[in-house]
């Protein structure tokens, strides 16, 4: 690949990352493409995961909102290090405040990533856009990947800012290092469905158990033992994609320990017996040696299944 390449992932927190991105990230910096993340929280209403940090930091706050302010500077720090770690060109952090998860009293905050000003937000992502000029954006797609208001809002500006780099009668031109530029791709991260199924039988029948598995709602593992969605709650996406779906699978078994050192930065966040980390290495390559995305616009013509995101613009 030549290296006028670029490539823009806009993440909702910090560790969204390393978790759907954190193979293709370094993947694509080994090949001389120029990597882009933009994070759009600090990440305030995290969970700690960690005891030993949680008393760390609690014990020195003299009330919630310090501890807050305290875990969303442990955060940044975390993130700092995962950059490192994912080999990033250039990361951007646009500082809003976590909002939760959905119905949660974080969500009436009127500075939380949710209820910013959406036009305001686009403009400063397109600014980002202009300045870095990537061919192809990665962010998630309308539901957020499991629904959290911080990762639709994402999903919201990415869309408006692939869709309006461009155009300056929208969206003014603000500086000479700014002209209007159009990415010529855009991906929403998935996962398949099908292939969860049949990793997490594979690590039952091997005894391992996947701590993420163990917590997701009694919806979802229904799902993903193959029953039908509650109908009392039609409006709520299946978790997954089925594999049919996904237009393109990205190899990044050689990036494994790359997207491991990346999680394990995020120490706020991410327990060892989440993810790949207690996975034996043949069975995590098998588990994440492929992340996936939906080719969501393109102004390229290409094939499908591709392997590649930059499949169908020169230079590839």
């Amino acid at each position: 690949m030549t290296t006028d390449l670029c490539l823009l992932a806009v993440h909702a927190h910090p560790d969204d990352e390393a978790i759907p991105t954190g193979g293709t990230l370094p993947l694509y910096a080994a090949r001389g493409v120029h990597t882009v993340l933009v994070t759009c929280t600090r990440g305030e209403e995290g969970e700690i995961v960690d005891d030993e940090l949680k008393a760390t930091i609690t014990g020195n706050a003299p009330n919630p909102e310090a501890a807050q302010e305290a875990l969303a500077v442990q955060r940044e720090q975390e993130l700092a290090n995962a950059v490192r770690a994912l080999n990033i060109s250039q990361a951007y952090q646009l500082g809003y405040r976590d909002s939760g998860m959905a119905g949660t009293d974080s969500n009436a905050n009127p500075r939380a990533f949710t209820n910013v000003v959406v036009s305001e937000a686009v403009a400063r992502l397109i600014e980002i856009v202009r300045r870095e000029r990537p061919q192809v954006m990665l962010t998630y797609d309308a539901y957020g990947g499991y629904g959290h208001p911080d990762h639709i809002m994402a999903h919201r500006i990415a869309v408006l800012a692939y869709m309006g780099a461009a155009n300056t009668d929208i969206y003014p031109q603000q500086s000479d290092e700014t002209p209007p530029w159009q990415p010529l791709k855009l991906y929403f991260s998935a996962m398949s469905r099908d292939h969860i199924r049949r990793m997490a039988a594979e690590a039952a029948q091997a005894g391992i158990e996947i701590g993420w598995l163990s917590r997701i709602g009694e919806q979802d593992a229904a799902i993903l033992r193959g029953e039908p969605v509650d109908p009392e709650h039609p409006e709520r996406p299946p978790f997954g994609e089925p594999e049919d779906a996904i237009t393109t699978f990205i190899d990044v078994r050689t990036m494994l320990a790359q997207k491991r050192s990346a999680l394990l930065a995020h120490r706020s966040q991410i327990q060892i017996d989440r993810f790949m980390l207690p996975l034996p290495d043949d069975m995590a390559a098998r588990a994440y040696g492929t992340e996936c995305y939906i080719l969501a616009r393109s102004r390229v013509p290409t094939t499908r299944p591709e392997d590649d995101l930059f499949t169908g613009i020169a230079g590839d």
